[in-house]
């Protein structure tokens, strides 16, 4: 069974690369092989972010279209 592809197991998964290549362990072969795959999960979780900030940016549109901008409000 295939797993579908989450921002959240990209990370998972470029923090165990990460985790390999820091480690010095690996041939350089596999080493270029890992950082080439964790370069895809970068760009796969880049991806997803600029998305969710478009979808964000779109809830937040007043009944004008305009952007308001507000401080993030951590505390609610």
């Amino acid at each position: 069974m295939v797993k579908k592809k989450t921002f959240e197991t990209s990370m998972e998964e470029l923090e165990e690369i990460v985790r390999e290549l820091e480690s010095g362990n690996l041939p350089l072969e596999e080493a270029i092989k890992k950082f080439e795959i964790g370069m895809n999960c970068s760009r796969f979780c880049l991806e997803k972010l600029d998305e969710t900030e478009k979808k964000i940016t779109l809830l937040m549109a007043d009944t004008n279209g305009e952007i308001t901008q507000q401080p993030f409000d951590t505390d609610s």
